[in-house]
Parts: C-alpha cells; structure tokens; sequence
C-alpha cells in the first residue's frame, strides 16, 4: 500500500507506574491520587510535566469549587500554566519529537466554529481549557496534549519561566487590545502577577513610561524592584493626570480602581479590563463620551505565544523573579494557599516531577 502524502511516524511506548495528580473533590478538598498515564491519541503527545504556576482561578476553584457558572461538580485535576518535556508521540505527529521541552497553551477550541475561522479562537464556545470543569489540568505528573498547542521552548527559557509563558500570554494579548507602542505612557492598575508581567511586556513594546497602581505595600515594593519608577499607592490621593495617559490596563478588578484610573486618559485613549473582580460595575458614560474613550476587556489571547516565548528567551520581560515559592507536587495546597499566607507572595510554581529534571 502506497503511503505517499501521508505521514508516518514511529512513537513510543508510554511509560509505566503511577502517574500521580492534584485532584480537587470540592472546596478546600484536594487530594494526591494516582491516575492512570494517558496513551497519546493521534497528533497528541505525551508530557511529563516538569513545571504548573499557580494561577488566581486555581485558588478560586480551590477555595469556593466554582467560577461563575464554572462548578467543580466531579474530581477536577487543577492547573493550565504548563511546561514540559516530551516523552511519548501519538499517531501522525510531525511537529515534535521526543526529548523537547514545551510550554503548553491551555485551551483547544472546535477550529470549525465561526469565531475559531476568524482567528478569535479565544472565544471559541467549544473550547476545552485545562483545570476547568469538566476538562483536567496539568497538575499532574503526565499529561497529553494537542501537538498544535505546544510550543518548544528555547534552552535561554527555564523549566519555570515555560510554565509562565502561559500568563506573559495574557500579558502579550492585553497590551495588543491596548495598542501599546513606542512613547506610550501606560497605566497599569494591580500589581498581582498579571499585573507586573503586563507592565513589563509594554515596557518591552517601546512604552515611553509605565505607571503601577496598587493597595499593598509589598506589590508596590516588588515594582520598584523590577525597575519601575512610577509607582503609587492606590489607598492614597494622587494626580496622575499630567500628563494623561494613552492607555490604561485594569488587572486588579476592583471597581474603585478602574473609576479612578479612567480620570487619567487622554482624549481616545483605550482602557482594557483584565482583572476579574465584580460582575458589574459603574461606568462613567459622561466622559467615555466626552473623551471618546475605547473600553473593552479581554478573555485569554489568541496567537501570541510565539511572541511571548520570544519576550522570555530574549529576557525582554523577566519571569523568574516572580516566582517566590516552589514546591513538589504533594505540597501542591500549601502553593495554593500562599498568597493568602505570605502579604510578600507572588507566584507559586509546583514541580510535579521533582526538581532534578
């Protein structure tokens, strides 16, 4: 039989003995349990995960066991901010082989649905993300995953700093909505772990300034020590009007926060929403329509990651120093409750199969 225009591939065998996971019963109920290794189906491949940050919503589905209309309703295996390493081809895969190292982009959608064929995949009703219900995640010591929505990553990127390219991700798609370019004066509201990578991608973009807002003072701190000189307290009075800024990007999801920051935009000027906070919030209609001002807010990203691996590689934007806590995949709840432990904790980075691979 003629194989001509097709692809054949040997692959390997997956690997034997227990594939342990964080799994989460309910709220404040997560449990080591061994699962299964999963068999690569065609254009998969098999990861061993070598590193999950720790994102918002994993600590939000841990503490409450919902987002939204999100329920944690069956075992949920938590975790989509992934890097790992390639150890099993399903089927027809072409574009990897075993032995690489990969950051994952988490969500796979229909690809056939009108939004996918535009490129808003992003918003793909059908799409299928890591750690949300019903769909598991990668805290888990194998996983496998799509060929396409794994990205190989450069020897400059560590294991850590892959796991992170999944919110430098989100970072990347805010600054594009925001239209970030050279000499820009940017607004940056919430310090948090999106905040600061936001910061430093538009800071990355050619952003003449970037100023960062915050309640806590140790966030604050952590700014200034990445390098930012325009930082302020956002419990405190203060004029950051002169001279307006061309962009504003809300990551704290605070209502209060997006008022006051809507005050400092130029005429034009595009506000993006990125922090989730309240469900709804009061808008002042009176100077969007005075200053024509652009509001909108983003879900994911969609086609950024190339870029995103080039900023880490390049080290345009550092991810490793946001890591403050790193833990084995047993201690995977004392990572998901360390920003509530520790005021100074920003990212948490679980290693699911130990620290020597």
């Amino acid at each position: 039989m003629s194989t001509r225009g097709r692809t054949t591939r040997r692959w390997c065998s997956v690997p034997e003995g227990a594939n342990r996971a964080a799994v989460l019963h309910g709220p404040g109920d997560l449990r080591i349990e061994e699962r299964p290794v999963p068999s690569p189906g065609p254009h998969e491949v098999l990861l061993e995960i070598l590193a999950v940050g720790i994102c918002g919503s994993d600590v939000h589905y841990y503490e409450h066991g919902r987002i939204g209309s999100r329920v944690v309703i069956q075992p949920l295996v938590l975790g989509h901010e992934t890097c790992g390493r390639v150890i099993a081809l399903g089927p027809d895969v072409s574009k990897l082989r075993v032995g690489q190292r990969v950051c994952v982009e988490p969500g796979v959608p229909c690809g056939s649905c009108r939004d996918c064929r535009a490129g808003r995949y992003n918003v793909c009703a059908e799409v299928r993300f890591h750690g949300t219900p019903p769909v598991d995640g990668s805290l888990t010591r194998y996983l496998a995953v799509n060929e396409d929505f794994a990205f190989p990553l450069p020897a400059s990127v560590s294991n850590e700093a892959g796991a992170l390219i999944e919110p430098l991700a989100v970072a990347v798609w805010a600054c594009r909505k925001a239209r970030v370019s050279a000499g820009d004066r940017v607004l940056v509201t919430g310090a948090g772990p999106i905040g600061l990578l936001v910061a430093q991608t538009a800071r990355a973009l050619g952003a003449g300034e970037v100023g960062i807002t915050d309640v806590a003072g140790p966030r604050l701190e952590f700014a200034l020590g990445l390098g930012f000189e325009e930082v302020h307290d956002a419990a405190s009075p203060m004029d950051l009007t002169d001279p307006p800024f061309d962009a504003l990007i809300e990551c704290s999801g605070s209502p209060a926060a997006l008022h006051a920051a809507l005050q400092t935009l130029r005429p034009g000027a595009i506000a993006v929403l990125v922090g989730m906070g309240a469900d709804h919030v009061s808008i002042p209609v009176d100077l969007l329509q005075r200053r024509e001002l652009w509001l909108t807010g983003i879900f994911r990203y969609a086609n950024v990651y190339p870029a995103a691996i080039s900023l880490a590689a390049g080290h345009r934007v550092k991810l490793e120093p946001l890591i403050t806590g790193r833990f084995d995949l047993e201690h995977t709840e004392a990572a998901l409750r360390a920003g509530s432990q520790d005021p100074r904790a920003i990212k948490s980075v679980v290693e699911p199969a130990g620290r020597d691979r």
